[in-house]
């Protein structure tokens, strides 16, 4: 099977990302509920600016010919809303791609799609300037793969697509555990800077540092009683090595639950905390300082959700 085309369902930081690196080797077209530019300019990490002709379509409009694969790029919180308006046009067998973060949907949608369902873990960072212009933060890394183990050949296929057009990445018959450490890196660090508008690197500071080791407390039992262990195997010792590496390594970055803050849009804390807590509750773990995050940000969403409550 060949995947020339392709649909990039939300057409956020990531989304677009995705799109603009794909749009020079494959067709492109991002699928979205309001009307975007189909020039597209990319700043790329080394500050060149790369314009990209994409088609747009609306998401109650879908294009002629169908895709070769479908990337599902909204936030966690809307992706089977989005899943849902797409299922009833696509033939059987037309694969999925989940790109979301946390570990909430993607067991679900795994589930419910008619065909292949891949997961995606990356570390490239993106985000929008506005409609027609955005930019590549930083070169990362992704690794695909399906959570029962199967469509190890299309994960390569995809793999290679993506590599060709500047996103390294790489299939893996272990993408649950991949998208549990990603998972903790983002409980470590996300709530923090959402909540105190900060960047990345401030977490290093004295008055963060000591949350930041509160967290990694909690995170470490409740990652062990799901059986997945840090990249090095060494347990708390792991974890720390870990998220600090993360944290210096995107000192600079606006993590993208603080741009979904400052920009008034809902987070997905629920996709991040809640499966942790979720996994604390069943083995009987204590975890405040994760449910006094997901409270607060659970608060800011329903003041969001009130007349005049957004941006």
């Amino acid at each position: 099977m060949t995947l020339t085309r392709h649909w990039i369902v939300g057409p956020g930081a990531l989304g677009r990302l995705i799109a603009l690196r794909l749009a020079g080797t494959a067709e492109v077209t991002l699928i979205a509920r309001r009307t975007l530019p189909a020039e597209q300019t990319l700043i790329t990490p080394e500050h060149a600016a790369l314009v990209r002709r994409v088609d747009v379509a609306h998401i109650e409009a879908l294009p002629s010919p169908l895709p070769d694969v479908v990337h599902l790029t909204t936030k966690a919180h809307g992706a089977e809303a989005a899943h849902a308006a797409l299922a009833g046009h696509l033939p059987e067998g037309v694969p999925l791609v989940l790109w979301q973060n946390g570990f909430a949907c993607q067991p679900r949608l795994s589930e419910r799609h008619a065909g292949p369902a891949l997961c995606a873990s990356t570390t490239e960072g993106a985000h929008v300037q506005d409609d027609a212009r955005m930019t590549h933060a930083g070169h990362g890394h992704t690794f695909l793969g399906s959570l029962d183990g199967r469509h190890g050949e299309l994960a390569a296929r995809l793999a290679e697509t993506l590599a060709s057009a500047g996103l390294p990445a790489e299939a893996v018959d272990d993408i649950r555990v991949r998208l549990w450490r990603k998972l903790a890196v983002n409980a470590a660090i996300n709530p923090l800077v959402a909540r105190f508008g900060i960047r990345n690197g401030e977490l290093r500071d004295a008055a963060f540092r000591t949350r930041v080791e509160a967290l990694l407390a909690e995170l470490a039992p409740i990652l062990a009683a799901e059986g997945i262990a840090p990249p090095d195997g060494e347990a708390i010792a792991g974890w720390r090595r870990l998220v600090w590496q993360v944290i210096e390594a995107t000192a600079a970055n606006r993590a993208s639950m603080l741009q979904d803050v400052q920009a008034g849009r809902l987070t997905e804390h629920e996709a991040i905390l809640a499966p942790l807590l979720s996994a604390a509750e069943q083995h009987g773990l204590a975890a405040p300082d994760l449910a006094n995050h997901l409270t607060a940000l659970r608060a800011r969403a329903d003041a969001l959700a009130q007349p005049g409550g957004g941006c």
